[in-house]
């Protein structure tokens, strides 16, 4: 193609002779440079100082801070027109006047029927339900009356007050008509007064006084008043010298204390004093002239050093330790003395040999098989005096030994003998 005919057909195509190249569009103003050029050579000098990145960050920042308030703004508004009441006259109106029921030709608006709520309605609409118990736990209540226990074999002192939270004691002074003192005297079978409280059952005897029993047993008479199980009431009691109770009524008194009845052999049965054990059955002896003294220290009277039964325990009435042992073993005397009873014991005890040491001094030795002492009898220590047995209120072979002296009473033997 010819340039002539070329230029016809491109008008404007004609040139310098340099090749086209599309310029940027003109300002308006002559000799104004464009918005775009100046952002871009700020930024570029910005960048060239090292502060572009902080720049452009900084602004970030603000950018999302104004549309955080925008935001807080408009929500602001919306929230103001909702609360705003609706004063229109209508509004008013549809307040003020009654409803009026519809007539037999108006449009009828069916109202659905409300029903009861249940299920998760029910715990939001009208609070948290009180679920159904199976089983409703009633809180335990002191117990104010005397129960029966019938005791089985196996059964001891300790165990029936451990198990109805009672002191050991007060098993015994609840039932002194049935074991006298004595836990020897327990049996299976038995049926045993079990207190409410720790304290004594006391039987009324005619003539007696609220303030003699009161005093007696180291309690105040309103504490026996006032026991609810003992049904006492104070406007009918009348004097308390001599108050309306019935002869042979049990009456509880609680916290009470009194000493134990002993069967064993009392203090002061001495050579001096043989007779006083006549009450105890008729191993009691006469008048005793002289004998042998002993040397003040002991020795085990047996073979055996093991317990086979109840150990010396004052809470229990239970003065000695039962050393264990088999039918027909050798008792021996703990030390030199003379025999001061030897025989039957009236109380529990069975055969019983006591000997007087001298100094005080008395060792008794009880439920023996055989004995082959007699009374007034000079014994040394380490003399065979009978065999070991179960005689009397025992439930088993074995040897109750008891350590007496006339001023600390019946002591511990575990701390005398070796």
């Amino acid at each position: 193609m010819s340039t002539d005919r070329f230029l016809d057909e491109f008008p404007g195509a004609e040139g310098d002779g340099s090749d086209s190249i599309d310029e940027p569009e003109q300002s308006a103003n002559p000799g104004e440079e464009p918005k775009e050029n100046r952002i871009l050579q700020l930024w570029e000098r910005l960048s060239q100082a090292g502060v572009g990145e902080t720049v452009f960050r900084a602004g970030t920042l603000l950018v999302a801070i104004a549309v955080v308030l925008i935001a807080v703004w408009v929500l602001r508004g919306f929230l103001a027109a909702r609360k705003e009441p609706d004063n229109s006259p209508g509004a008013a109106q549809a307040v003020l006047l009654p409803t009026t029921a519809p007539e037999e030709n108006d449009a009828m608006v069916a109202v659905p029927e409300l029903l009861p709520l249940t299920g998760a309605a029910l715990s939001f609409d009208t609070g948290i339900p009180r679920m159904a118990m199976l089983h409703t736990t009633i809180p335990s209540r002191p117990r104010t009356e005397v129960i029966t226990y019938t005791v089985v074999t196996g059964d001891t002192i300790f165990g029936i007050s451990e198990k109805f939270g009672l002191k050991p004691e007060t098993i015994l002074w609840g039932n002194l008509y049935t074991l006298a003192d004595d836990p020897h005297r327990l049996q299976p079978g038995q049926v045993l007064n079990i207190l409410p409280v720790d304290g004594v059952y006391h039987k009324w005897s005619a003539g007696e006084g609220l303030n003699g029993v009161a005093s007696g047993y180291d309690v105040k008479p309103e504490d026996i008043i006032g026991w609810p199980g003992n049904n006492l009431d104070l406007n009918t009691l009348g004097d308390w010298a001599n108050p309306k109770i019935a002869a042979d009524t049990m009456l509880v008194v609680p916290g009470g204390e009194r000493a134990f009845v002993t069967w064993s052999a009392p203090l002061g049965l001495t050579r001096q004093n043989p007779a006083v054990a006549k009450i105890f059955g008729p191993g009691a002896c006469g008048t005793i002239v002289d004998g042998a003294i002993g040397t003040g220290s002991f020795i085990w009277p047996t073979n055996n050093h093991w317990l086979s039964g109840y150990d010396y325990s004052p809470a229990t009435n239970h003065r000695g330790i039962d050393i264990g042992g088999s039918l027909g073993d050798a008792i021996y005397a703990a030390d030199n003395g003379v025999i001061v009873y030897a025989g039957w014991n009236n109380w529990g005890y069975g055969n019983v040999v006591v000997i007087d040491h001298g100094g005080g001094w008395q060792t008794l030795y009880a439920h023996l098989s055989t004995y082959n002492v007699g009374c007034g009898q000079s014994v040394y220590q380490g003399d065979v005096i009978g065999g070991l047995g179960s005689t009397g209120n025992s439930s088993g072979p074995h040897l109750h030994f008891e350590m007496i002296n006339d001023s600390y009473g019946k002591v511990n033997p575990w701390d005398f003998l070796p």
